[in-house]
């Protein structure tokens, strides 16, 4: 059973003027971190107001939990933080997760046992009687988590989670992340923070202009080739006509050059034709690809397409 598929889901607006989502097909498993990626615009809270029954589709299906998104008894296994998201002010922390308990059918003496449980899990155990108007982004940010939690779900749908959060807070919201998962719970992530995403994500997908550009594993995408930094006295332009030569793609950073090889025979293969043209080589410098530099590449690849 996948927790969450989609089959060419498509939606539209103005009349067919504006194409939100384009023929989007997804398929997420159960128990794993899942992140989306994409510029502003490119149809993220779209996908997620569709999968969570918000707005409806123009064309294609979506299954939640192995059910239509139209099936609400689904919806009581879900929970989602919205990125602004609002609680009252005059409430405390207790009292908020009590509110959005009811909301969402939890029996009250379930709720009694579990907003303790709640408030510790994200740190805010000492604040439970606090009027959340005194509260930081970061602590709002935290009591959101925690709302998103109180019914028990089994998918959890996070949209900017560490927004405002410290780098302590981050780390904090990171490895609560990971015991979720590790519980067995899906967690759908729409972030822009990469550092955070290539972190705690074992899958991700790319989404632009309402289509989806690439899905896979975090792993195989900054890992689909090597990079090195090399550092050169002269000879320049040798090195660029090298580089044409063996279709080695060639990028200049901050006074060095950076290439990207298939593998270390390539690699080699260049570092030949350097020392045949008598190019002084000081350094070679393995560099690991991020999950930032694979996004931009496949993002600008994308419009220089178009």
């Amino acid at each position: 059973m996948l927790a969450i598929e989609t089959t060419e889901l498509t939606k539209y607006y103005a009349k067919g003027r504006i194409k939100a989502l384009d023929h989007f097909s997804l398929r997420v498993e159960p128990g794993k971190i899942f992140s989306l990626l994409g510029p502003n615009g490119a149809g993220k809270t779209t996908l997620i107001k569709l999968l969570l029954g918000i707005v409806y589709p123009t064309g294609g299906s979506a299954k939640i939990l192995n059910q239509p998104i139209s099936d609400h008894h689904t919806h009581e296994q879900i929970g989602y933080l919205a990125e602004n998201h609002r609680f009252p002010e005059f409430l405390n922390a207790r009292q908020v997760l009590y509110y959005y308990g009811k909301i969402a059918g939890v029996q009250t003496v379930t709720l009694k046992q579990r907003i303790p449980d709640l408030l510790k899990l994200v740190k805010l155990g000492d604040w439970a009687e606090t009027k959340i108007r005194k509260f930081s982004k970061g602590m709002l940010q935290r009591l959101g988590i925690a709302q998103a939690l109180i019914n028990n779900p089994r998918l959890l749908f996070l949209d900017e989670p560490t927004d405002g959060i410290d780098p302590v807070g981050r780390r904090e919201v990171r490895d609560l992340l990971l015991s979720l998962r590790d519980q067995g719970k899906t967690i759908f992530l729409n972030s822009h923070l990469l550092s955070e995403v290539e972190r705690v994500s074992d899958e991700i997908a790319i989404l632009k202009d309402g289509k989806l550009l690439r899905q896979g594993r975090v792993q195989d995408f900054i890992s689909v080739k090597d990079q090195y930094q090399v550092k050169l006295s002269a000879n320049e332009k040798h090195f660029r006509e090298i580089c044409q030569r063996l279709a080695i793609r060639l990028q200049e950073q901050n006074g060095a050059y950076l290439v990207s090889v298939n593998d270390r025979k390539h690699l080699n293969q260049l570092i030949d034709e350097m020392r045949s043209h008598q190019i002084l080589i000081h350094a070679i410098i393995p560099r690991k690809i991020s999950l930032e530099d694979y996004f931009i590449e496949v993002v600008e690849d994308r419009e220089e397409g178009q």
